[in-house]
């Protein structure tokens, strides 16, 4: 199902990364106090949380640091959970949906502060537009930027008609929508192999090439084992996302993966751009199979668009893509496109994460469901606390309901495609 052999070649991200030094594989046993399965952000988030604490950390890798889903997604930086907040009240109550949005504005400002602190050099830029794809979507969604403003005293967003969205986007289809002017975008292999680097210089051994294919808790202990070596641990925090697959039967119940894709034009002039998008904020539209877009620094557009459900990509993303981009950006018919790459997430059935501690000391957090720039590295501090039995955020998480996907791993395939494709339809009418 994941492509998880490294960078992919035909990615704009790939191109332009701020590569590290190769990190060794896993030979012979190995002995930390936390081992973490997964070298993207929510492991490197922990790893650091970790050895902060002055604890030693080893991080196993199955291909390359951040060449997972940290690596490909569409760098977009989205206020609050993946769900929003009318969602989260009727699930957890107003008071429980006011501390899980306190929790991601946390996460935020954590995002934030790790890219100054370690000075990672991610082209971080502020704001990002939800524009609706309907007219009746309109009166919602300045409603609900409304309620974020005078219910969660949230004074960043902004909500907008027809006209001042014309004035900003040059696309096709929309109605208005709203700004969110604290949230923002950015390059999200480059904030991955940031994320590494500071690890590294912290003292965390990463080693790639290094697939976990088992684990095993034994009392106070965890040996989590590769095809050549092994680790034991007092801690195992399992941190792959997507790219679980065959790990823990419990996790893949609840979170699949699913192939996402994005294309990069040829870079425009600076009024090229800003004829596209004028303030050069992200966009997402209201779609349920959201189209997702940006600049990037040297001027190129970033699309995002289209999913699928099985294994294996299309044989050609950037037409793929490029049909999706055509129907908001009809201009671009004739611009050249220079890369276009997949790659895999993972989703719930409720699209809130799912965190849980599958024993006494291995803990898991994944299915971020595309929200995962954000909150994932947050998630990783999270998992640190643990240790030190901070648990107030962990068990307001783990208390989320994250059922199992109808049938399991076994049958999840058949009812997503069904439940997706009945979503995409309804995108259409």
């Amino acid at each position: 199902m994941t492509d998880n052999t490294g960078h992919p070649a035909n990615s704009y991200y790939t191109a332009t990364a701020n590569r590290l030094p190769a990190q060794p594989r896993l030979l012979g046993e190995e002995r930390a106090d936390v081992c973490i399965v997964g070298a993207g952000y929510t492991g490197l988030g922990a790893a650091l949380a970790f050895a902060e604490k002055g604890l030693s950390v080893i991080v196993l890798e199955a291909a390359e640091i951040g060449s997972g889903a940290s690596g490909r997604n569409g760098g977009q930086v989205h206020s609050g959970q993946r769900r929003d907040q009318d969602y989260l009240e009727k699930l957890v109550g107003l008071d429980g949906a006011k501390a899980l949005w306190r929790m991601a504005e946390d996460a935020k400002a954590h995002l934030k502060g790790l890219i100054s602190r370690h000075r990672i050099a991610c082209d971080y830029k502020q704001g990002i537009l939800i524009a609706d794809h309907k007219p009746n979507y309109v009166a919602m969604s300045h409603a609900y930027a409304e309620k974020l403003r005078t219910v969660y005293g949230y004074d960043k967003v902004e909500a907008i008609g027809k006209a001042e969205l014309d004035a900003v986007l040059g696309a096709s289809g929309y109605y208005g929508g709203f700004v969110d002017h604290d949230g923002g975008h950015l390059h999200p292999l480059n904030l991955a192999l940031g994320l590494g680097a500071a690890a590294l210089d912290a003292g965390v051994r990463i080693f790639e090439r290094s697939r976990a294919v088992s684990y095993r808790a034994e009392g106070s202990k965890a040996v989590i084992r590769t095809a050549q070596g092994s680790v034991s641990a007092d801690w195992l925090i399992l941190a792959g996302d997507g790219y679980l697959s065959g790990l823990d039967a419990h996790t893949e119940a609840r979170v699949m993966p699913i192939n996402n894709f994005i294309l990069a034009t040829e870079p425009f002039s600076d009024n090229e751009a800003r004829a596209l998008i004028a303030n050069d904020y992200a966009v997402a539209d209201s779609r349920f199979v959201v189209n997702y877009y940006r600049l990037s620094a040297d001027r190129r557009l970033l699309f995002g668009g289209g999913e699928n459900y099985r294994s294996g990509f299309p044989s050609d993303m950037k037409a793929f893509v490029r049909k999706r981009m055509l129907k908001v950006f009809p201009q671009l018919e004739n611009k050249r496109i220079d890369y276009a790459w997949g790659g895999t997430l993972g989703i719930t059935t409720t699209r809130l994460p799912f965190v849980r501690r599958l024993a006494p000391n291995v803990l898991t957090a994944s299915g971020y469901s595309g929200q995962g720039v954000m909150l994932a590295p947050y998630f990783g501090k999270i998992l640190a606390d643990v240790t030190a039995a901070t648990l107030g955020e962990f068990d307001r998480l783990a208390a989320l309901p994250t059922p199992p996907f109808p049938g399991g791993r076994l049958l999840r395939w058949p009812t997503l495609v069904a439940g997706m494709s009945y979503y995409a339809l309804r995108d259409r009418l």
